[in-house]
Parts: C-alpha cells; structure tokens; sequence
C-alpha cells in the first residue's frame, strides 16, 4: 500500500529508528512499510495516523479509490 510515511518522517527530522520507537515497532518495521513491502495492521496504521496528527487516509493510499483523499 503506498503511503507518505517516509515523507512526514522526514519532515520531523526523525530517523527510522525513531519513529520505530515512538510506535513501538522496530526500524526494520519502519523500513518495509516505507518501501511498501509490507502494510501496516490495522491498529499500526491507527497509531500512524494519531502520531503524526493526520487521518489514515492522508497517510495511506486507499487500494480501492486508487488514491489518497488528502
């Protein structure tokens, strides 16, 4: 599922490591789901987007619009 992740990360000036750490998941986590290799559960994608102060569909492309709605 493509997503902005990657983006608002770098826009706080955090690494991967830490923003694997504010989620309470590991960088190799952090990595997969940045280079859409691996969809967050549902609950992640819900901690995502309440970090980052953002809906999940400003964070994640909806697979069945066939965009984001931000």
């Amino acid at each position: 599922m493509k997503n902005r992740l990657r983006e608002l990360r770098a826009a706080r000036g955090w690494t991967q490591e830490e923003l694997g750490k504010r989620l309470g998941v590991s960088r190799q986590a952090v990595i997969a789901i940045e280079s859409d290799k691996h969809d967050p559960s549902l609950d992640l994608a819900y901690r995502i987007a309440a970090l980052f102060e953002a809906p999940v569909e400003a964070i994640f492309e909806n697979p069945h619009t066939g965009g984001a709605s931000a």
